[in-house]
């Protein structure tokens, strides 16, 4: 924990003060008692239990002017706090590789059903788009916070060839700001890969901007999940670092069979195989974090930790009016029992 003004915690030097003079007036009460033509009278008066109860009122007190002080110095200290998240672009693998059955009923299904689960999960305020990508990547639904249009954009997703990892990338940021002219084109020449070609991410010419630090961008993140390496389009590194320029993470999540198998797809046979490298360098580059998925449940667990992850976080913050709530509670309980006891506060 640290403190914005610690030159106030020498204050708190005065408590053992305040001991001793509650110390000195116990004793020059108990010389007083003395004088009573009967002690017998007076210890019978005091009784054990009063004995005890007398110090509790005192004792409280005493914490109440530490906390205080303490809360007077300013303490900060890191704590989980709502995010100030409001848009979360989920981009999903529908590339024919998707419909393998390693992940349980199929690996779209799985990832259909998880996508769900944890649009349902965030806070209402918070608006999600979507982005499907195979061959190229669209945006099947803008952000929203409508759930059940998310939910229906989810469901249509179709099956397609190839695999844009970076288009996926750069069409969800083209989605994040509409107004950056953010567009495929600037990535490299045209790819144009067995016979795919490259879509426009956004309308006009690209605008300046200053690029910023990995991950300071906390209004917005993307989470791309997929099962395949890259197969056409930009280059992921290269839509990681436009991503990483402006701040936004890219959470990856990789699903399916790390060491490859051959699928079949309208008449097509293709060996697929999770590039786990790639998506880890997307999500270190972006300051995110890579997750794997073996299993339909892997997957669900995982949405479950990126909802925990976005909705909240760690941060450094002021807890001063903590302090200062404690003491009042205790300075309230102290006289409160006092009165009860004694009829009068100490």
């Amino acid at each position: 924990m640290n403190f914005l003004w610690p030159q106030f915690l020498w204050l708190l030097l005065a408590l053992p003060l305040l001991v001793l003079m509650y110390v000195w007036l116990m004793r020059r009460k108990k010389k007083l008692a003395l004088r009573y033509a009967s002690l017998s009278i007076v210890r019978e008066a005091m009784g054990a239990g009063q004995s005890v109860r007398r110090h509790i009122p005192p004792l409280l007190f005493l914490l109440a002017m530490a906390a205080l002080l303490v809360a007077a110095a300013r303490p900060m200290a890191v704590v989980l706090l709502p995010t100030n998240q409001q848009t979360i672009i989920l981009a999903m693998d529908v590339s024919g590789s998707m419909r393998a059955t390693d992940v349980q009923p199929n690996r779209l299904v799985a990832a259909q059903e998880a996508a769900k689960g944890f649009i349902k999960d965030l806070p209402r305020n918070v608006k999600v788009g979507i982005v499907a990508f195979a061959g190229s990547a669209t945006v099947a639904q803008l952000p929203t916070v409508n759930r059940d249009d998310l939910v229906t954009a989810i469901d249509a997703f179709q099956l397609q060839r190839a695999t844009a990892t970076g288009n996926a990338i750069v069409v969800s940021l083209a989605a994040l700001f509409p107004d950056a002219g953010i567009d495929v084109s600037q990535f490299g020449p045209q790819n144009r890969q067995r016979g795919v070609a490259i879509e426009q991410a956004g309308k006009g010419g690209p605008k300046e901007f200053t690029p910023v630090a990995p991950g300071s961008y906390t209004s917005a993140a993307i989470i791309m999940l997929t099962d395949g390496q890259r197969t056409t389009g930009v280059d992921p590194l290269d839509a990681a670092k436009a991503a990483a320029d402006r701040g936004v993470r890219v959470y990856t999540v990789g699903i399916g069979t790390v060491d490859g198998e051959t699928i079949g797809f309208e008449g097509w046979s293709m060996r697929v195989r999770l590039d786990e490298e790639a998506l880890k360098a997307v999500a270190n580059k972006t300051q995110a974090e890579y997750y794997y998925a073996g299993s339909a449940d892997d997957l669900k667990k995982v949405y479950s930790t990126l909802s925990s992850r976005l909705t909240v976080e760690k941060k450094e913050t002021e807890v001063s009016a903590l302090f200062a709530l404690g003491a009042a509670v205790l300075v309230l309980l102290s006289a409160g029992l006092s009165l009860f006891w004694f009829n009068r506060i100490l």
